[in-house]
């Protein structure tokens, strides 16, 4: 049956208070907590190399400074299972190969017919690698579609490519078939750091401290892939009670 504005589907579940959010206005609030409780954001410092040492953990900047800090967490994001390859000291086994899967997205031209977020049910057997391509409106209220799943060996592979388009229709008519011809512009593209490949079943996130790979002083965050901005605090939690209580 039909279900407000043209979308199509059989049953559908609400979620009011869902909603998007300013990615980089998160990220800055979550700075501006760090620095007032007396942390310090150093950027453009390159980690080359960690080793576990007797009082911690040795950390060795591309620029040749040597840090020493109690606790690390890699939390490299795209390039956190490179940097765990780089610490002396831990099992090579605790590292897993990092795959890179590029999410592109496509505007609507005009204004958007919805006032929601439209997520279309995910088909595990053809969504291997994500949830499928679905209706994001940001806070400008400009309607996007995407991602789709895009395999790269690239994590820099940012262009999108407006041949991804046809696909993008037949994806989004599924549940909107009234979507006009030539109303998908290109828009953007991120990249997943995922540590499960192709035709292989989404791995969940992989939290790693002390009581699993042996290091005193690390918790690796491996695989954080989108959701991890929207779980970041929960993740947080978990990484502070790894420290405090050894747990895991």
């Amino acid at each position: 049956r039909a279900w407000r504005r043209g979308v199509q589907c059989r049953a559908a579940v609400g979620s009011p208070p869902t909603g998007a959010g300013d990615s980089q206005g998160v990220m800055l609030a979550r700075q501006g907590d760090l620095e007032h409780a007396g942390g310090l954001v150093a950027c453009h410092a390159v980690v080359q190399s960690l080793a576990g040492i007797e009082n911690g953990i040795e950390v060795l900047t591309a620029g040749g400074l040597r840090l020493l800090a109690r606790t690390v967490v890699n939390a490299a994001g795209l390039d956190a299972c490179a940097l765990a390859r780089r610490i002396d000291g831990l099992d090579p086994r605790h590292a897993p190969r990092a795959w890179y899967a590029k999410g592109n997205y496509f505007t609507l031209s005009g204004r958007s017919p919805f006032q929601r977020l439209i997520y279309p049910a995910p088909e595990p057997d053809k969504h291997l690698a994500g949830l499928g391509v679905h209706l994001t409106i940001d806070l400008g209220g400009q309607a996007k579609f995407g991602p789709d799943v895009q395999w790269t060996d690239d994590p820099l592979d940012l262009q999108v490519d407006p041949a991804r388009g046809d696909a993008f229709y037949a994806e989004v008519r599924r549940y909107w078939p009234a979507l006009p011809d030539g109303a998908l512009l290109p828009d953007y593209a991120g990249i997943r750091p995922k540590i499960s490949g192709p035709h292989e079943p989404a791995a969940d996130f992989l939290i790693q401290g002390p009581a699993v790979h042996g290091v005193p002083g690390l918790v690796n965050l491996l695989g954080i892939e989108s959701p991890g901005l929207t779980s970041a605090l929960a993740i947080a939690e978990r990484v502070r009670d790894i420290i405090q209580r050894g747990a895991l």
